[in-house]
């Protein structure tokens, strides 16, 4: 694989077509893994001298923000250097010379700003379920797995499995265990195929890393926030609402708020995070566990715009369909509301409609019309560059978090979004229970009874 990775960047100093592999814009671990995977093969398949280059659709500057990619390919012996990132290659350039043919994978729909490359589209490689009105027409392979690098490890081991590298298969079995949640039949992410093929790769290299280990490190690699700047944090994991010139911030943040918010320096970072990608407000949502290993959400809601905040505040502290169970915290930053949200259930999915709810209010108040979103489930580069996407708006459903069914052009595919709560934690990390796992809290009754049998 490192070899090949080597030859693709030198294949981007020839002018020559390309058959570009790109991922889409989250760039999480199974959209990098599956694109690399995916043109490795192609590569090595083809009959003719066609050249086949995986693209990470991210600048490389955003790379740090991704510790279990890092983390995977440090474990693999693949060096950064030898990666191609969108900021390292025009593809719009190469679209006008007739030098491009794209396949998708691990999502199917192209942004807006991106909307010109869709006639290049050769073929798409998914997991999730097809939006009709706006997939390319061209061949597509859909099939609802955990994991789309599922299926890039079927279509290798099915067409050319001679090929198969262990660099590349643990690329593929870290991160169809991580998107799994370890192959964890209480969290039922994991399909039949998923676990085949996990076992099919554990066969064939029986050294692969054990499960639990590989993903307890990239869980751990995943939520690492150490050594990040307060700016960094926030896009670590970011989605963003724009509504009628409005733009709502959504992040989630891995550690406890009260934390955070002793950062130094932090409304000063706030001011300055939002000011440079245009925020009007921005909402933080904390997640951890306590000392007694229960899970912990918090709200911040940052907003200098004195009516917005008001009104963002009013509407979560008075929802009841559903109800976050709100009980405000002291802060001492102006501009800034803090809760501890007593209603643990409620994932940034669940709270995206209140906070479109409330624009609407904000709209309403200032009799402006409120109009449909325009953009949700985004990444912070989508979000500065396309802030006039009304065509990919995203009402009822987020994905990673990862949620069922994730929808492009961010899909979240390394988290589960329900789990047993009322016995206890899985072992599981904070991205696992609280972005995948929300809506199946058993009882404690039911659980009980199950667990008898």
């Amino acid at each position: 694989m490192e070899d090949y990775l080597q030859g693709c960047r030198a294949a981007l100093q020839e002018s020559r077509p390309l058959h570009v592999v790109l991922g889409n814009e989250a760039c999480d671990l199974d959209s990098m893994v599956s694109a690399l995977a995916l043109a490795f093969y192609l590569a090595k398949t083809t009959e003719t001298e066609e050249v086949f280059v995986p693209v990470l659709n991210i600048k490389r500057s955003e790379l740090p923000l991704r510790g279990d990619n890092i983390f995977l390919l440090q474990m693999v012996h693949i060096p950064e250097t030898v990666l191609i990132f969108r900021d390292e290659i025009d593809l719009h350039a190469l679209h006008q010379a007739g030098q491009l043919t794209l396949i998708l994978v691990d999502h199917h729909v192209l942004p807006k700003s991106d909307g010109a490359l869709e006639e290049a589209v050769a073929e798409v490689l998914d997991h999730r379920p097809i939006e009709q009105k706006h997939c390319p027409p061209c061949h597509v392979s859909v099939e609802l797995v955990g994991s789309c690098a599922t299926l890039v490890t079927e279509r290798i081991l099915q067409g050319a499995p001679e090929i198969l590298d262990r660099q590349t298969a643990a690329l593929l079995h870290g991160t169809i265990i991580l998107d799994c949640v370890n192959m964890d039949p209480k969290i039922g992410k994991a399909t039949l195929k998923d676990s085949r093929y996990v076992e099919k790769l554990e066969a064939l290299f029986p050294d692969l890393p054990k499960r639990n280990d590989i993903f307890d490190s990239l869980q751990k690699a995943k939520f690492d926030v150490s050594g990040l700047s307060t700016e960094q944090m926030l896009r670590k994991d970011q989605k963003t609402i724009y509504r009628q010139g409005t733009k709502v911030a959504m992040s989630a943040i891995y550690m406890d708020l009260e934390v955070f918010l002793q950062r130094s320096d932090l409304l000063a970072d706030l001011h300055a995070f939002c000011q440079a990608h245009n925020y009007d407000v921005l909402v933080a949502m904390t997640i951890f566990f306590n000392t007694h290993n229960e899970p912990v959400r918090q709200l911040a809601i940052f907003c200098p715009h004195v009516a917005l905040r008001m009104t963002i505040c009013g509407v979560l502290e008075h929802s009841h369909s559903p109800s976050l169970k709100l009980t405000p915290l002291p802060s001492t930053h102006p501009n800034l509301q803090a809760y501890h949200q007593g209603n643990t259930q409620i994932s940034r999915k669940k709270l995206l409609p209140l906070l479109q709810e409330a624009l609407s209010a904000y709209f309403d108040s200032m009799k402006i019309p409120s109009g449909q979103p325009e953009i949700v489930g985004m990444s912070k580069e989508q979000a500065d560059k396309e802030s006039d996407r009304a065509s990919n708006s995203l009402i009822s459903g987020l994905s990673q978090d990862e949620e069922d069914p994730p929808l492009p052009p961010t899909p979240m595919n390394s988290l589960v979004d329900e789990c047993p709560l009322d016995q206890g934690l899985p072992k599981l990390s904070a991205e696992a229970v609280f972005e995948k796992c929300s809506q199946i809290s058993l009882s404690q009754s039911t659980t009980a009874s199950l667990s008898k049998k």
